[in-house]
């Protein structure tokens, strides 16, 4: 059966994953596929998981979390269109600054705004120290009139970095058992639900296997989220890699 990786995925994917993988399964009679049992301990830890991730999502702040990184989105797009209009004006020192800037955001990557939390949030702090610490980028920021919109960005960046940690204190004082532990639970009893999968259709010795149909429904699953996970990391600078958030 094919393999993901699965810490790349996010909390919400994740959750997502798993709840498809079992309705695969349910759809193709796991009795008489002898995965009744291990397919139940798997959908339990998945139940339990998703409880948690909606206690998470239930959080006041984790609705003040998603405004603010939808305001810091729309700050670090808005620069970029910013920035691309004026790559193409016909005065050469604004076409230049606007080249110079743009340079550099794309060291960090085409997809700031997709990254997950922590690495956009760190990824916006060294954009602005450079647009700040670099001269000729410093100098191409006041020649632009950039200053406003870079304020905007880090004061989103900023507030979003406050609450996200001031969640994660409270979400960890309230509920020792976080969603990254019940990950792990879930994880091995995927894992075995998988494994058995696998064993049974390696021990038919008369084809056609009864595990055929949903062995390639579930690799077609798979795939399907493999895919979503290499357009991400295509979108992410090298130095960054994906974490669940």
């Amino acid at each position: 059966m094919n393999a993901i990786h699965l810490p790349s995925l996010r909390n919400a994917e994740y959750l997502q994953y798993m709840k498809d993988f079992a309705g695969i399964i349910n759809l193709n009679n796991p009795a008489a596929l002898q995965i009744d049992a291990k397919l139940a301990a798997f959908t339990m830890k998945t139940a339990e998981l998703e409880q948690l991730f909606k206690k998470a999502m239930a959080n006041d702040r984790t609705q003040a979390i998603m405004l603010l990184d939808e305001r810091r989105d729309d700050a670090i797009n808005g620069i970029t269109a910013f920035l691309q209009g004026y790559s193409y004006h016909f005065q050469e020192d604004k076409k230049q600054n606007a080249q110079k800037l743009l340079a550099n955001m794309e060291l960090y990557g085409s997809g700031i705004a997709r990254q997950n939390y922590q690495s956009e949030t760190a990824t916006i702090n060294s954009l602005i120290m450079d647009f700040a610490g670099k001269p000729e980028l410093a100098a191409a920021v006041t020649a632009l009139n950039l200053q406003s919109w870079i304020d905007e960005l880090q004061d989103a960046n900023t507030l979003f970095g406050t609450e996200y940690l001031s969640r994660t204190q409270e979400y960890g004082d309230a509920n020792p058992e976080t969603i990254k532990s019940k990950r792990e639970e879930t994880n091995v009893a995927y894992y075995a639900l998988r494994d058995r999968i696998d064993a049974l259709h390696v021990l038919v010795e008369t084809p056609p296997s009864p595990y055929s149909t949903v062995i390639n429904q579930l690799n077609a699953l798979t795939d399907q989220y493999t895919g979503l996970l290499l357009k991400r990391k295509d979108a992410l600078p090298p130095d960054n890699p994906e974490q669940p958030s």
